[in-house]
């Protein structure tokens, strides 16, 4: 990555917190004597802010709260996990340490609520790293639209071609793609089957942040 400014996603780029935002939805349907979402349903809400994909789960399964209520029980759930257990994916500090020191100026792009990024990245120590923490419904839309990238960008007073995107997500990868931006296709295990399809779309790949790590 030769790139001067970076905008890393932060769930299954960053972080390995896909696990728990797997759990999330069928949890909270459970609560209520539902069924789990689907595979389908799943992919659906990967890329949503967490105001999007409560909207969609109260509209699916006819819930009886409005989508902000179900946001917060659903918020509350994750924050207990990004204050707590949600682990860095190995090698991520050392690799953001050494692009920070060869003068890439780095950001976070992500669609988990702001006070939630703040939250995990400080506990796990790695905030101070980033110029800004930025989410999606700060900007008002998911990833599905090039807006949260955009800001983050002109953020940095960086333009898309010398600014690389770092997204486990294929829709991610395919909006930050066709927005100009340079996109590095990060391997996340909630994602395996697209990983095909993330390569095909992405300029760069990343299986494990160990192996890129310069010795």
């Amino acid at each position: 990555m030769d790139r001067k400014f970076a905008i890393f996603d932060m769930d299954g780029t960053l972080v390995d917190s896909m696990p728990y935002w797997g759990n999330l939805a069928s949890e909270f349907l459970q609560d209520r004597g539902l069924p789990p979402p689907t595979q389908a349903q799943r992919e659906v809400m990967k890329t949503m802010t967490m105001t999007e994909s409560s909207a969609y789960l109260v509209k699916t399964f006819s819930l009886p709260c409005t989508p902000q209520q179900a946001a917060a029980e659903m918020n509350h759930r994750m924050a207990e996990h990004y204050r707590s257990d949600v682990p860095l994916k190995p090698g991520v500090r050392e690799y953001l340490m050494q692009l920070k020191a060869s003068g890439v100026q780095m950001c976070v792009a992500s669609a988990t609520a702001q006070p939630l990024i703040e939250d995990c990245l400080e506990r796990l120590g790695i905030a101070e790293l980033f110029s800004f923490l930025l989410s999606c419904e700060t900007v008002g839309a998911g990833k599905s639209r090039p807006d949260v990238y955009n800001t983050a960008a002109r953020r940095m007073g960086a333009v898309p071609e010398e600014t690389a995107v770092f997204e486990d997500a294929l829709l991610a990868v395919n909006t930050a793609r066709a927005a100009g931006y340079f996109v590095v296709g990060v391997y996340d295990a909630s994602g395996k089957d697209q990983w095909d399809e993330i390569t095909a779309h992405s300029q760069e790949q990343i299986l494990d942040f160990r192996d890129v790590i310069k010795k």
